[in-house]
């Protein structure tokens, strides 16, 4: 017996059994993760290489170069720039589409080992991350106690590398400030009143952070470790150092240059509505949901509150999942007017309430269907799968409108009604079919298409 035959017969059986069909995609609709648009693993790997110190020339000529020249020799490149800065470069790659992201990531640490040869004497070695040009987050760290010093260790060293655990991160920037450091600032008058060269200062400065064994002291029967704390950390701890000796007298450190506590890089600053802070920008993985990233960094961020001292204030400055949820919200409320406008439409014409409650049923049970198989196949909830989500409905209403007119036709006739749902159907099935096929064919080109939007299509088909 026809499913329209027993709707018209038994209505109320007819619709909880349709809700218990639409279960399914009412639960894959709650499991789909929510994207502006569709999910496109662009294979992009960024390297880093410091030399403080260094003008941008120089990091150009000798440490973008040599790097540039091992990875360009790399497969599959579609793109790759490099920017040099003071005391830093990145490297940019872009690679081919069909290129798995972890085999490239692979070459590119291949060829950062072969020019290593060929760079000069770094503090670090280059590294590379997997990463996206999208900033989904950027969190503020701001204190009325801490120096922006302190807040930059705590970010760097504590935050931003538990929030680079998170699934979907491809990293964690920290801006604002630097590192801290101790700064010394020569005094050239005074190296020259003593006749010391700026070579004898380094070498004293570079002597006094040697940290090798100290070897040990045996004697009979007893073994003694030598265990001695040279390293200079702070600025008192290179005051006195000795950098030369003049006429039996030492001269010393402090005699010729300034010492302080400071940081590595003085030129960085950061600020939050007036207010000296420090901001992590967070960046995605190519291939992560904005909005599942995101929801994972924020349900993180209570759990380290332990980890943060009092004093010490942490806020969300940019969100960028608020514009994907509105985008999404208002492409559902179209989907919702748009199935609300052709129940009325279909109730306006049949006149007929029994007759518009069939594809104001149809309609659900299409789009919860159609759910399911959007999260069997992977995809995400975006605007191009909620536009062919609008797109869709017209086709399921306009076959459903002119089934349903048949037979109520052949029912105003005095017909049966399982008699007329069965010959209403046969007489206009091909046509259906006709119909179906013939608006499949239209989309078959997006199929076609390659690269970036053939991949974002497959998505909309």
């Amino acid at each position: 017996m026809n499913w329209l035959s027993i709707f018209i017969q038994r209505p109320v059986a007819t619709t909880l059994l349709t809700l218990a069909i639409a279960l399914p995609g009412l639960v894959a609709f709650h499991l789909l993760p929510m994207a502006a648009l569709p999910q496109v693993d662009m294979p992009v790997i960024e390297v880093n290489a410091k030399q403080p110190g260094a003008s941008p020339e120089t990091m150009a000529s000798s440490v973008a170069m040599p790097l540039e020249r091992s990875l360009g020799a790399i497969a599959g490149i579609n793109e790759l720039t490099s920017t040099s800065s003071s005391g830093a470069t990145r490297i940019s790659m872009e690679f081919e589409l069909e290129r798995d992201s972890d085999g490239a990531a692979r070459d590119v640490q291949s060829a950062i080992n072969a020019a290593a040869g060929l760079l000069p004497t770094l503090p670090s070695n280059p590294t590379y991350r997997k990463s996206s040009p999208n900033r989904i987050m950027h969190i503020a760290l701001t204190s009325a106690i801490y120096t922006q010093a302190q807040l930059y260790d705590l970010g760097f060293t504590v935050l931003g590398q538990r929030i680079a655990q998170v699934d979907g991160v491809g990293g964690v920037d920290v801006n604002g400030s630097a590192l801290r450091s101790v700064r010394i600032e020569v005094n050239p008058a005074a190296l020259n009143q003593y006749g010391v060269a700026l070579e004898q200062v380094r070498s004293a400065i570079a002597g006094a952070n040697v940290n090798l064994p100290k070897g040990f002291i045996q004697d009979g029967q007893h073994h003694w470790q030598l265990e001695v704390n040279d390293q200079a950390k702070q600025a008192r701890d290179y005051e006195n150092l000795v950098i030369a000796w003049r006429g039996n007298a030492p001269v010393r450190l402090n005699d010729v240059a300034v010492i302080i506590d400071s940081v590595q890089e003085v030129r960085n600053a950061g600020t939050v509505r007036g207010k000296p802070a420090v901001i992590l920008s967070v960046m995605r993985q190519p291939d992560a949901n904005v909005v599942a990233t995101v929801d994972a960094v924020k349900a993180l961020l209570p759990r380290m509150k332990p980890l943060i001292p009092a004093g010490v204030e942490v806020e969300v400055l940019v969100d960028r999942s608020t514009t994907v949820r509105k985008s999404l919200s208002d492409v559902g409320i179209t989907l919702l007017i748009s199935i609300a406008l052709v129940i009325l439409v279909t109730f306006a014409f049949l006149r007929n309430g029994r007759a518009t409650l069939i594809p104001a049923i149809t309609i659900p049970v299409s789009l919860s269907g159609t759910l399911a198989v959007i999260y069997l196949c992977g995809f995400s909830l975006n605007n191009l799968t909620l536009m062919a989500l609008i797109i869709a409905t017209g086709f399921v209403v306009d076959d459903a409108i002119v089934v349903v007119e048949n037979i109520t036709r052949h029912i105003e006739n005095g017909m049966p009604p399982v008699q007329a749902a069965f010959r209403g159907i046969k007489e206009v099935s091909f046509t259906v079919i006709a119909i179906s096929l013939a608006l499949v064919a239209v989309f078959i080109p997006l199929l076609m298409m390659g690269g970036v939007i053939g991949r974002i299509f497959v998505n909309f088909q």
